[in-house]
Order: structure tokens, then sequence, then C-alpha cells
């Protein structure tokens, strides 16, 4: 009898290990399927700001790059073309997500496919863009997180920075959906405020300094927005600006490090984070069409009073104090 006990006590061991094993097996291959695959319609601080802080909420949330996490990240080094083909390569790839990095990248992924969970992030207006139709959930493979901002703050700026600016000029890029959708927008705020605005037009890298020089003589001030394309090769702007002695003045925080003179705008890497978290859901089986898009509502205001001096510039004593950082 004891020796039988004892068998069977084995024998139930033994079940109850094969089936430990076999659930951290399954587990493991779960985990495994976790795949991630991430792309930029250019390199620049601000989208990378963005890519990194989804890669760092990922870890937090226990999905390791090179351990339960296939991750991948390209660039399409600004080129819409190659945007296009990237998602073509993403969406045959089949993973459990795919981040989209600023406009043409999310546009680029979301034409190529209706059934892969699509997070775009760095989105101005995904509504303008065609992602979805509206802020609630999309009922469709997409959704995401836009770094929309409020246009008045931003008018409210330039008047700290310029008081007396009558005329705003603005470098963009007409082919970036985001950046016509503010054109229009703060053309018509700006003439509510009794200013205007005045346009250049730069679709590649190498127009955006003949583009500001353009305006030298036209306008009071210059004003970015998040235009990937400008952003990208924002030294060129910031040297017309120096030179010029005309003040710039960006919606793009990390715009400031680089010289620009003032900017209220979102923390990228925080944007990231909050992106990586709507990863994160949908990795844990959620479905992207019940999520519904977010935005930012943490602006931070970063001024730089060397970049001020050179543009011939004297911030206000209590700009310097509200501001959020002063770059040295």
């Amino acid at each position: 009898m004891k020796s039988f006990k004892l068998a069977a006590r084995a024998a139930t061991q033994t079940v109850i290990g094969s089936a430990i094993a076999l659930s951290l097996f399954s587990g493991a291959a779960h985990a495994q399927t976790a795949t991630v695959e991430v792309l930029s319609i250019v390199e620049h601080p601000a989208l990378d700001a963005i890519r990194d802080g989804v890669r760092d909420e990922l870890k937090a949330a226990g999905y390791d790059a090179g351990k339960n996490l296939k991750w991948e990240y390209q660039s399409a080094q600004g080129n819409t073309g190659t945007a296009a083909q990237i998602a073509r390569k993403f969406v045959g790839d089949n993973p459990s997500a795919i981040v989209a990095i600023a406009t043409p990248s999310a546009q680029a992924v979301v034409a190529a496919t209706k059934t892969v969970p699509v997070v775009y992030a760095g989105v101005t207006d995904p509504i303008a863009a065609q992602l979805v139709k509206g802020w609630a959930p999309s009922g469709t493979n997409v959704t995401g997180v836009s770094d929309k901002l409020p246009l008045d703050k931003q008018v409210a700026l330039i008047k700290r920075v310029v008081p007396n600016a009558k005329t705003v000029g603005m470098v963009y890029n007409p082919g970036e959906a985001n950046s016509v959708v503010v054109v229009k927008a703060l053309k018509e705020l700006l003439a509510k405020n009794g200013m205007t605005l005045k346009e250049a037009a730069a679709p590649r890298t190498v127009d955006i300094a003949p583009a500001a020089k353009s305006l030298i003589g036209k306008v009071d001030v210059i004003y970015t927005n998040t235009d990937n394309n400008v952003v990208s090769a924002y030294e060129a702007l910031v040297k017309v600006a120096n030179d010029a002695k005309i003040p710039l003045i960006a919606s793009d925080t990390d715009s400031v490090k680089r010289g620009a003179i003032a900017a209220l705008g979102i923390d990228y890497s925080n944007l990231g984070h909050q992106t990586g978290k709507v990863v994160v859901r949908i990795l844990k089986g959620e479905k992207p069409g019940a999520i519904a898009s977010e935005t930012s509502t943490d602006l931070q205001l970063f001024v730089n009073p060397a970049a001020a001096q050179k543009q011939g510039v004297t911030l206000s004593a209590d700009l310097l104090k509200d501001a959020t950082s002063v770059v040295k």
C-alpha cells in the first residue's frame, strides 16, 4: 500500500511538474511573439525622443528588446516614397503593433494596412491627416498620441518675445499635412490679433535657408511649427535668423537648444512614454479601435537668452521667470 501511495504521489508530481513546465513554456512562447516595429519619417531630436520614450516605456512594462520583445526601427530619411516601402515591409512582417512617428509615416502605414495595429505619435492633426475620423475610439486598427498645440498660446508667446510684431514669417513644407493645417489656422488666428502671416515654402531641406532669406525685411519674427523637414535642418534657419537679426520662435522645445529664442511645446520624451503606454495596452490584448486618440497637455516653456541676444531681442524678466528651462 505504501509503495502504491508513493508511486501515485510521484505520478501526481510528474503531472504537476509537466503542467508547470508547459505553462512556463507557453508563457515564454507568448512573450516571444511580441513584435513592435517603428517607422519615423526622419531623424531629429524630437522624433528620436518619441522613439526612445516608447522603447523605455515598453521595457518598464516588462517588454525588453532582445529578450521577450522583437524591436525594429527604421527611418525614411525624409522620403515619403521610402516611408511607403518600409510601411509595406512592416505590414508583411505582421507585427504585434507598428508605431508610426510623424504624419507622413503614419499616413504611409495606415494606407498599407487595415488589420495590423497602428499607433501614431507626433501627429499634429490626425483627423486632417485622415488617420482617424475623430478623437473618440476609431473602431479601426488605428489609435495614437497627437502633439497638437493650442495656437492661441503660441501667438501669446510671439507677443511676449516681440511685443510689437505685426508680420509673422513661417518656413514650412507644403507637402506635410500637419504644417498645412497649422498655416491655415495660424493665418486666421493672427488676423484676429491684427497680425498677418507671411509664408515661405521649403519642400526640401536644401530649401530652408533660401526660404528663410526670402523673409528678410518682410517679417518681424519667424515662427516654426513641428514641421519635420524644417526641424531636421534647423541650424540652417538659425543662421539666417542670427545674421539678419530676426527673432526665431519655435513650437519644439529641442529647437530652443539649437538656436531658437523660445518655445512653448511638448516634452517629446514624455510623449513617447505616453505612446508606449498605448502600445503596452495593445500588447496586452486591447484593440486599437477601442482606444481613443490622445493629446498631451504637458506644455513647457524653454527660453534661450543667448539666442535672443544674437537675434536682437531682450527677454523680459517675467518671461525668464515663467520658463520651465533657461538654456545656457
